[in-house]
């Protein structure tokens, strides 16, 4: 039998990443039972104290164990935690010693959404791949410099540190955990009990590009500003290292610096975000739209918004505009 351990974090956090694996783990095992078999999981809620924690001002959770109590577990998961994320490891810091000896012991640490913040601060992803909410992206690469953050995927998996993309995907890790614990035939049926889509790996549709402005180069945030308000033009990197008089390889560099992308890719994603906005909402055809964003070559414009978003225009028109839903 495993012994799952789910975190009860101090502060802020999203309840649904606390009761989802609770549920899921406990009902697999009456699945079990019902089958005529032993339970499979051991599932224990796990703080840093006795205290009963309150979140958003009316729920209470109360942790069946403290970590001093839990001398060796199989599974750690780190919900998502909300608030300011450097007040949220301070107060937190009292798992990473325990998270890190039990890893050590042969533990597998997942980490839900921006729980990653909290499974980043033990060390134990240093150098490793990690996702998490594509909201949270600039502030965990902020962090979290010695992280190879893939922010585009679902899930992670780093021999046994796993991590997943932000919000309801932490189901997706649920349900990889849950086939690599048991078998593919329970991963599917649970897949079909709770109506989650398996084997869903990126989260590029979700992503909601804003820019990052969180910088103080103000020739960079003037290009920026240019780009996201001629989105229907071509635009140039030469022409914007000479608008703004700096040379070529120096405004590549602090661009990319400032940013995290380099001006082409600011560019695509700039013009795909607005692509996606008219696509999500207005009645234009995908040629229209192209078009509309500064694109002139079909087959580079669907290149493009298939590698920001990981769907054919066509394919993310049909999904997302309300037009072409029917009931």
């Amino acid at each position: 039998m495993k012994h799952i351990s789910i975190l009860v974090p101090k502060g802020a956090v999203a309840l649904s990443c606390i009761e989802g694996p609770y549920i899921l783990f406990n009902k697999v095992n009456e699945f079990s039972v019902t089958m005529g078999k032993k339970p499979l999981f051991q599932v224990q809620l796990v703080g840093l104290s006795n205290d009963m924690q309150v979140y958003d001002r009316l729920f209470r959770v109360s942790q069946e164990v403290t970590t001093k109590e839990v001398s060796k577990t199989d599974l750690i998961i780190i919900p998502a935690v909300n608030g300011n994320m450097t007040e949220v490891i301070e107060t937190n810091k009292g798992f990473f010693s325990w998270i890190t000896t039990q890893h050590q012991k042969g533990a597998e640490v997942a980490s839900l959404c921006v729980g990653a913040f909290l499974l980043a601060s033990t060390g134990l992803l240093k150098g490793k791949k990690c996702s998490t909410h594509w909201s949270a992206v600039e502030n965990f690469k902020q962090l979290f410099p010695d992280v190879d953050l893939v922010s585009e995927k679902i899930i992670t998996d780093e021999n046994g540190i796993y991590s997943s993309g932000g919000a309801n995907s932490f189901w997706n890790l649920l349900l990889y955990l849950l086939e690599k614990y048991t078998n593919r035939e329970l991963a599917v049926l649970f897949s079909k009990y709770y109506e989650i889509e398996i084997d869903r790996f990126s989260q590029s549709p979700f992503i909601m590009f804003t820019g990052q402005s969180g910088h103080n180069d103000v020739p960079v945030k003037k290009a920026q500003e240019f780009i996201e308000k001629n989105v229907a033009d071509k635009i140039s990197v030469e022409g914007l290292a000479s608008k703004f008089a700096i040379g070529m390889r120096n405004f590549e560099r602090r661009f990319k610096k400032a940013t995290n992308n380099t001006p082409v890719e600011y560019i695509q994603r700039v013009k795909i975000e607005a692509a996606k906005k008219s696509l999500e909402a207005s009645r234009k055809n995908v040629t229209e739209v192209m078009y509309d964003v500064g694109y002139s070559d079909t087959k580079a414009f669907r290149t493009v918004f298939k590698k920001i978003t990981g769907m054919s225009p066509i394919d993310y028109r049909n999904k997302y505009n309300k037009q072409s839903i029917s009931f």
